[in-house]
Formats: structure tokens, sequence, C-alpha cells
């Protein structure tokens, strides 16, 4: 018994002292560290879905499409899908006619801007997309580069015979009907029965309502001008505001319900087409080189190209502070080019406060960091921005004023 009792206190003393000991206590984790952009909205207006117009140089025509669709939303009218080919095989009619006419000077390539969507729409009306598709070449994306070589040999003819024959007309749509597909004459849509032109007229959209804006010091604030950009084939003019006044309707624009028309550059080192953003660093290099050693800009990027993975960039920094007379500078000195145009739906912030614009593009959702959609930075916005289109609803009273709106 002695025995027992001995062996339990030897015991008492050997566990206690090591339940007595605290648990060593454990280095301090490094805090973990976010990397890349977080954006998030702060106004987000509805848009239909995103589009690709592949291996095209028609953005004018799909970012004003979208542009549009967006304010058929707003008007409480549905959601469209407008067909992008009715108005762009339209264009090149147009532009083939001026081009005669102009001596075999004109613009006959694929570009446009987005007062030569209304002009068509105004001239031969829409359709919706699911009556023409445009894609009558075997092919499940849009492709026009044989297209255009077509064109351009028709095009040269009559100026060369100085003369518009019966059968140089019949030739320009047969090349059209067997790429884009023969224009339908009526179509039944929703049980409805419309031409292109009813159609046009049943959407209820006015295109008075729509003004193209820059902001350049080459002509006069308030009053209206000429952008000297070879897609201004038409020489249309465009209303001419104070930088901080072209943010300001923007901004106005958007807080009230109404999208934005943008058109500008996409070919700055800036605008990452891997990750999703479009920046002004403070390492900006202002001379990108000659147009000929620049990427091939207005198509998806992945027509002919690689596209690459996604990369994961370290975060946001600083960036330019933008002025009217870099912005002016960068116009002149041919660094800032008319490359692109997209759709503007909604303001967003990024993890440290800064102001970015939601940005509808038209390169489809493959590849694509935020589902076919990029983060413009105001400060890019501001250098690089060729002109918008608004609502004039959009516009603040005060500057409406100043404009003669």
């Amino acid at each position: 018994m002695k025995k027992l009792i001995s062996l339990i206190v030897s015991l008492i003393f050997v566990i206690l002292p090591s339940l007595a000991q605290e648990k060593p206590v454990q280095p301090a984790q490094p805090a973990k560290v976010e990397e890349g952009y977080k954006f998030t909205p702060v106004v987000d207006l509805k848009a239909t879905s995103v589009k690709n117009q592949s291996a095209t140089g028609t953005c004018w025509c799909f970012a004003t499409t979208s542009f549009i669709e967006s304010e058929l939303l707003r008007m409480g009218k549905g959601d469209y899908d407008l067909s992008e080919m009715f108005i762009i095989r339209n264009n090149y009619i147009d532009r083939l006619k001026d081009n005669y006419l102009r001596r075999g000077k004109g613009n006959t390539g694929p570009g446009g801007l987005s007062h030569d969507w209304f002009r068509i729409f105004s001239e031969y009306g829409i359709v919706p997309d699911e009556f023409y598709t445009g894609l009558n070449y075997g092919s499940p994306t849009h492709n026009h580069t044989e297209l255009q070589e077509f064109i351009n040999a028709v095009a040269a003819v009559p100026v060369e015979l100085k003369k518009e024959s019966p059968q140089y007309f019949q030739i320009v749509n047969d090349v059209l009907d067997t790429y884009l597909g023969k224009v339908p004459e009526s179509f039944t849509y929703k049980g409805v029965t419309y031409t292109p032109k009813s159609f046009a007229a049943s959407l209820g959209i006015n295109p008075d309502d729509y003004v193209e804006i820059t902001s350049f010091t080459h002509f006069p604030f308030y009053t209206q001008g000429i952008l000297e950009v070879p897609d201004n084939w038409t020489m249309a003019r465009f209303y001419n505001v104070p930088l901080d006044e072209l943010i300001q309707i923007m901004d106005f624009s958007f807080n009230n319900g109404y999208t934005v028309n943008w058109d500008g550059d996409e070919s700055e080192s800036g605008f990452s087409r891997q990750n999703g953003y479009a920046i002004m660093p403070l390492n900006q290099t202002p001379d990108r080189g000659p147009m000929s050693n620049r990427p091939r800009p207005d198509r998806d990027p992945a027509q002919g190209t690689s596209f690459g993975a996604p990369q994961s960039p370290a975060g946001p920094g600083p960036e330019m502070n933008i002025t009217q007379e870099i912005r002016q500078a960068g116009y002149e000195n041919f660094t800032t080019t008319d490359d692109h145009l997209m759709h503007l739906t909604g303001i967003s912030k990024d993890q440290n406060g800064t102001k970015y614009y939601k940005t509808k593009n038209s390169w489809g959702t493959e590849r694509s960091t935020y589902n076919g959609y990029w983060y413009m930075s105001e400060q890019y916005v501001r250098a690089k921005t060729i002109f918008i289109m608004v609502n004039k609803k959009g516009i603040p009273p005060a500057i409406k004023t100043k404009l003669g709106l």
C-alpha cells in the first residue's frame, strides 16, 4: 500500500509542472497582401449582352448599337438586340458614293463614328439582329478581311472611268449580299410585321436627342468644330467644352441614368488588354512611335494574335495628372489617336478610391478579366478621349446653356 501511495505522489509531481507550462507563443504571421485591382460599383446602369466585332474594324457600330440598346432599356422599351451589320452594310454604300465624289480620295475602310450610326438609322431604318446577322459566309464570327479587299477593288473602278454605271451599283450590292446577306424588305417581330423604316420608328429613338462633344483647344470652346480624324469622313462638327466640363457631363449623365458612348485611344501601354483596365501611370511614355509600329486597333485582339492569360498586377499606383495642355499635346503630336469606340455604362472606384468608368467593349467575353468589360481611370479618359456622345438630358443645365442646346 505504501508503495502505491509513493507511486501516486511521484506521478503528481511529474504531471503538474507539465500542465502548468504555457503553450509556446507562435510567431506573428505577416498580413496577407491582396494584389490586383478591386473595383466597387458607384453607378451601374443597364446594358445588353457583350457582343464580339471579331475580325472587323466596326467598333463604332457595335458601341453605338449598345448605347442605343441601353437607351431603350432606360426608356422601358425592353431588351433589344439590334443588327450592327445592317448599319455597316448601308454605311459602305454611303461612303463609296462619297469616295467617288472625292475622286478616290475618300475613306472606303470599315471605320466610322457615332453620327454615322444615326445617319443610317434615319435614312434606312434598322432591324433586329436575328433578321440580319451579316454572317453569310459560313463563319460563326465576323470576319471582313476578304470583304474589305473586294470593297477597295470595286471602289476604284468608277473613279477611273469617271462614271457610276448601273452595273457598278449592282456589283456593289452583289458583293455586300454575298458576304452579309440580302436585307429583308419586311419581317415579323413579336407578332407585328415591319419594314426596316417602320421598325426604327417603333423604337421611339429621336436622333436629335443626341450630341457629340469633345475637348480641344484648336477651336473655341462652346462652339462646334471638325475633328480631323480619318473616320470623320462626313466632316461632322462636334461641340467643344473645357476638359473639366467634359468630365462633368459624363458624371452628370451617369448620375441621372444616361450611359455614354466613348471614342478614343486604346493602343496606349496603360491600356491593359490582359488585365481589363486602362490607366495613365506616372512612367507613361508619351511617344509610342509611328502608327505603323503600333498594335492593330479596333478589333478583337485574339484575332490573329495570342491574347495570353490574364496577368496578376500588383495593384493601383500613382497616375499622371492630365491637364488640358497635356491632352492637346497628345492630339497634336499624334500619340492620341482615334482607335476605338466603346460604351461606358457606369462609374466604379478601386480600393484606393480612384474613379474609373465601367466600359463595355465589343471583343466578346472570352479571354476577358471582367466578362467583356474594361475599367478606364478618370486620368486615362481625360488624356485619351476623342469625343463622347450623350443624350442632351445628360448634360448639366449650365453647360447646356453655354452650348446653346
